[in-house]
């Protein structure tokens, strides 16, 4: 059998086919035998070679050394028009693709529990691990425990280098499907999630790596570590040690043990060894993309930030949600998201997320005493004109502000429609007071709008008034 499993030529003999061998000359040899026993003399037989190959000899199963890694490849982006950003990452026979999904705050997860307070999730990472990535053939659809656990350490391990919500406001939602599995799939979900969120620009500290280690163990003085285990060794091993990190440091770990226990001695050289696999991990994946993109994808769409003073919600927000629904479809932005302290989140694409941010920042405007302002005369009365400051505020023209002499009368001074130079004298609660004189002391006598000196009135393109 050693010859077999230690055969140094990775894919010449394969456990499964020895395995096919093996039960074939039993049932020609013993065709009476107890199968079930058979096949488990056949793995305590593995376990057993592969201890000793790995102990005495100083050997795996694949050929390869005890440190060495198997082929790696990395792929950012190229495989999807439609997707806001992807990875690829092979290990081996560990093969993983990651999809990126950018969306707006809104779309983050309600995390309602009896335990804690409702809260928002706003990264998010799944795992798929379906039959065929391991050869077999089964039902497709929902998770499962193993399917939920690696997805979630794949996040643990991705969570630390997530940039805050104040410098990238976005969802974040990764998917890793496991293509093919032959060790540490969920490692590989971590390497494919970083490429595929440097592919789509967002801004992440530094990449992340993952790669598991194993251990076979006669005793505490007599083992050997593996680095990059796969099946067998997993299976047949007595550790499955996962470490994802930077260059940095180490972000998630995971183990499992099927011995008493692991030394510390025994622990802290497997993190040395994990270490030096991660760095010529981030080694390929940074060869293929250093850094992140400088922009998010065109096809994602853009979030827009504001702040407005709580106070001013309500009148974004209108009596029963009629303004910022309105809004909404006028602009035709996917959503508008506003929270307590009056930041606001416009999320939209093709302008218009613009095109809102415009509408509320002029909403939401505070005037000041002495703004100028191009204003467009909405309605005229005896005593004035009323001025549109924007599409929501409007302020008051006394015909005392018109010109730098009395006015008798409003007839013909102005139009609906106009388009005045005005400036802001004065505002009282909601009350603006505007002035044209103060502003522009030549308008009047532009208009033709003269004073009769003899009679103390005013004439207008001659007329006396």
């Amino acid at each position: 059998m050693s010859a077999a499993v230690f055969c140094g030529e990775p894919g010449k003999y394969s456990i499964a086919a020895l395995k096919k061998e093996w039960l074939a000359l039993l049932k020609e040899k013993m065709p009476t035998a107890n199968m079930t026993h058979a096949l488990d003399m056949f793995e305590e037989a593995i376990d057993t070679e592969l201890h000793r190959g790995g102990i005495v000899e100083g050997k795996r199963a694949d050929g390869r050394g005890l440190n060495d890694l198997r082929p790696l490849f990395a792929q950012a982006g190229g495989i999807s028009p439609v997707l806001h950003g992807s990875g690829i990452f092979y290990r081996g026979g560990t093969h993983i693709f990651s999809a990126l999904t950018l969306g707006g705050p809104d779309d983050s997860q309600i995390v309602d529990s009896m335990e804690a307070r409702e809260t928002k999730k706003s990264f998010m990472h799944h795992y798929n691990f379906p039959p065929y990535s391991v050869g077999e053939v089964g039902r497709i659809g929902g998770q499962n425990r193993r399917m939920t656990g690696h997805g979630a350490l794949a996040e643990k391990a991705l969570l630390p280098v997530i940039p805050p919500k104040g410098q990238f406001p976005y969802t974040i939602r990764l998917v890793s499907e496991t293509l093919a599995s032959n060790g540490s799939s969920s490692m590989g979900s971590v390497c494919a999630s970083t490429l595929a969120m440097m592919d789509g620009g967002v801004p992440i500290t530094r990449p992340v790596a993952g790669i598991a280690s194993g251990l076979l163990m006669h005793d505490h003085s007599s083992y050997v570590l593996l680095t990059d285990i796969q099946g067998p060794e997993d299976e047949h091993g007595d550790m499955d040690f996962k470490v994802a990190g930077t260059r940095e440091g180490v972000t998630a770990i995971q183990m499992d043990v099927k011995v008493a226990g692991v030394p510390v001695e025994i622990l802290k050289e497997a993190l040395e060894k994990a270490k030096s696999a991660r760095l010529r991990i981030l080694d390929v994946m940074e060869k293929e993309i250093a850094t992140p993109r400088p922009d998010i994808s065109p096809r994602a769409p853009k979030i827009i930030v504001l702040t407005i003073p709580p106070s001013k919600i309500g009148m974004v927000i209108g009596s029963g949600g009629k303004t910022i629904n309105k809004l909404k479809e006028e602009t035709l932005v996917e959503e508008i998201s506003i929270e307590d302290d009056g930041t606001i989140y416009i999320t939209g694409k093709n302008g218009s997320a613009e095109l809102a941010a415009e509408r509320i920042k002029a909403m939401t405007h505070e005037f000041r005493v002495g703004e100028e302002i191009d204003g467009k005369v909405t309605r005229l009365a005896t005593f004035g004109a009323f001025v549109a400051l924007n599409d929501f505020t409007d302020g008051l023209l006394h015909i005392s502000e018109i010109a730098p002499f009395r006015i008798e009368s409003m007839d013909g001074i102005l139009s609906i429609g106009e388009i005045v130079p005005i400036v802001i004298k004065e505002i009282e609660g909601d009350k603006v007071s505007l002035s044209i004189k103060k502003r522009d002391p030549g308008f009047a006598e532009r208009k033709g709008i003269k004073q009769d000196t003899k009679s103390s009135s005013t004439t207008h393109h001659g007329t006396k008034e």
